[in-house]
C-alpha cells in the first residue's frame, strides 16, 4: 500500500458525496419549497447544507467498516414524480390488512403518486393527529415544527442529513396527553420504481399518560434493471407514564438500498415495546437507539430477520440508560441462507448517576449455508455503580442431534431442518403480542425455506 492510498480513498468518498448531492440539487427545488412555515423551512435548509458538506460514510469508521456501499449508484437516483406514478408497480392491497387487532383506528398509505389517510372521528375530536408528512406541514405546522429534528439530528450522518433535507413522504403521529387509543394505527410506505429515491421521515409524539399501538411497514416488489434507494428518519418520543407499542416491518424488494436513522426517547415511567422485522432489501444499514431519559422508564427491542441470496443487513443498536431505575431488554434473532451476511453491533451505555439500571441484550444467529456469514458484536459501557447489565451473542449451525431426533421419528431431513428453524424463532415470536405480525414472520420463514436444500 502506498502513502497516497488514504488520500485517494478520501478523494473517492468526496466524489461520491458530491455526486449524491449533485443528483438531488435540482430535484430539491421540486420538494415543497413554498408554503412551509419559517421554522420548517429553516430546518430543511440547514439539513441541506449539512448534506452537501458531509462526506459519505467512511469504511474505517467502526459503524460502517462491515458494510460496503461502494456499489451504490448515487448519481442515478431521482425523486418520484406525481405525473409518472402510473408506470410503477401497483400497490399490493393485501398489505393493508390489519396486523394488530381486528381493525385500524387510522391508516396512512404513502404512494409515489399520492396518499390515502383515515382516522377515527372520535380520535380527531380528542386532538389526535395521524397523517402524512406533507399534510402535517400544511395543516399542523406548529405541532410538527416543535418536534421536527428533536430526536434525530441531521448532523448525525450523510444519510440523516439527506432525509431531513429531502423527505417528501412520511407520517406524523401526535397523541395528546392522557388519550388512550384502543385500536392500532397502521401506515404503509409503498416504494416501487427502479432508479427512484424514496426519502421518508416519521415523527411519533406520544404525550404524558397516553397510549397507542402503531404498525408501520416499508414495502416494494423486487424489480430488475437497477437499484432503488430508501433513506429514512424515525423520531419517537414517549412521554411520562405513556405507553407505545411500535412495530416496524421492512419488506423491500431485493434491489433496494436502505439507510435509516431511528431513535426512541422515553420519559419518566414511560414504556416502549419496539419490534423490528427485516425480510427484504439488498443492503440495509439501520441505526436504532433507545434513550431512557426519565427515571423508571423501560424499553424492549425485539428483532426478527431472515436473509438469503446476497442480502446484506447491518443493525447498529444502542440502549442508553441516562437516568436511574431504567430497564432495557433487547433480543434479536435471525437466520441466514445462501451468500447473505448479517451484522449486528449492540451497545448498552449506562451514564454516570444512572444507578439501579437493568440492561440486557442478546443476539442469536442460525447460519444455514456455508457461504453465509453473521457478525455479532455486543458491548457494554458502564459509568455508574449498582447496576445489572448482561449481554450475549451466538452464531451457530443446526444441531445434528436435533436432526437425528426428528429423522428417527420419520420426518424427512429437509422438513426436520425447517421445523428446527421455526423453533429457533419461537422465543422472538413469543415477544410479539400481535397474531398478524407473527403470521407475517412465519410466512417469511416458510417462503425463505422453500428453496433450502442444505
Amino acid at each position: 500500500m502506498t502513502k497516497e492510498t488514504p488520500e485517494i480513498v478520501v478523494r473517492g468518498r468526496r466524489r461520491e458525496a458530491q455526486a449524491l448531492a449533485k443528483a438531488f440539487a435540482f430535484q430539491r427545488a421540486m420538494v415543497r419549497t413554498a408554503g412551509l412555515s419559517p421554522g420548517i423551512q429553516a430546518f430543511r435548509d440547514q439539513a441541506w447544507r449539512l448534506f452537501e458538506s458531509l462526506p459519505m460514510p467512511d469504511p474505517k469508521d467502526e459503524a460502517w467498516r462491515r458494510t460496503d456501499i461502494s456499489g451504490l449508484q448515487a448519481e442515478t437516483f431521482r425523486l418520484p414524480q406525481p405525473d409518472a406514478y402510473l408506470d410503477l408497480a401497483p400497490l399490493d392491497e393485501s398489505l393493508l390488512s390489519p396486523l394488530a387487532g381486528e381493525a385500524h383506528a387510522g391508516q396512512v398509505v404513502l404512494l409515489p403518486g399520492g396518499v390515502r389517510t383515515s382516522l377515527n372521528e372520535s380520535l380527531q375530536a380528542q386532538g389526535v393527529v395521524f397523517t402524512d408528512l406533507l399534510s402535517a406541514e400544511r395543516d399542523h405546522a406548529d405541532l410538527l415544527e416543535a418536534r421536527l429534528g428533536k430526536i434525530v439530528r441531521p448532523e448525525e450522518g450523510k444519510f440523516a442529513a439527506m432525509a431531513a433535507a429531502l423527505a417528501h413522504t412520511g407520517v406524523f403521529l401526535y397523541v395528546p396527553r392522557g388519550v388512550v387509543i384502543e385500536q392500532p394505527l397502521h401506515s404503509l410506505l409503498w416504494g416501487p420504481g427502479v432508479g427512484l429515491a424514496h426519502i421518508s421521515h416519521l415523527v411519533i409524539w406520544v404525550e404524558d399518560e397516553a397510549s397507542v399501538t402503531y404498525v408501520h411497514e416499508y414495502a416494494s416488489p423486487t424489480e430488475e434493471g437497477g437499484q432503488t434507494l430508501h433513506v429514512g428518519l424515525v423520531e419517537v418520543y414517549v412521554g411520562e407514564g405513556a405507553n407505545l407499542r411500535f412495530v416496524e416491518l421492512q419488506s423491500w424488494g431485493e434491489h433496494v438500498w436502505n439507510f435509516t436513522h431511528e431513535r426512541v426517547r422515553v420519559a419518566r415511567q414511560g414504556n416502549v415495546d419496539w419490534v423490528f422485522g427485516a425480510m427484504g432489501g439488498h443492503v440495509t444499514k439501520n441505526f436504532a437507539e433507545l434513550d431512557l431519559v426519565g427515571e423508571g422508564s423501560t424499553g424492549r427491542m425485539s428483532g426478527f430477520y431472515f436473509t438469503d441470496g446476497d442480502q446484506h443487513l447491518d443493525y447498529d443498536s444502542q440502549q442508553n440508560h441516562l437516568a436511574p431505575h431504567t430497564t432495557s431488554d433487547l433480543l434479536f434473532k435471525g437466520a441466514l441462507l445462501d451468500r447473505s451476511r448479517v451484522v449486528w453491533q449492540g451497545m448498552i451505555y449506562v451514564a454516570p448517576g444512572a444507578f439501579k439500571t437493568d440492561g440486557y441484550q442478546a443476539n442469536r444467529n442460525l447460519v444455514l449455508s456455508r457461504q453465509a456469514r453473521a457478525d455479532s458484536i455486543p458491548g457494554l459501557e458502564i459509568l455508574a455503580d449498582d447496576v445489572r447489565c448482561t449481554h450475549g451473542a451466538t452464531v451457530g449451525k443446526i444441531d445434528p442431534e436435533q436432526i437425528f431426533y426428528l429423522r428417527a421419528r420419520g420426518i424427512p431431513e429437509v422438513e426436520a431442518k425447517r421445523l428446527i428453524v421455526e423453533g429457533f424463532f419461537d422465543p422472538i415470536m413469543q415477544r410479539i403480542p400481535f397474531e398478524g405480525v407473527r403470521a407475517r414472520f412465519q410466512e417469511a420463514i416458510q417462503r425463505k425455506m422453500l428453496n433450502f436444500k442444505a
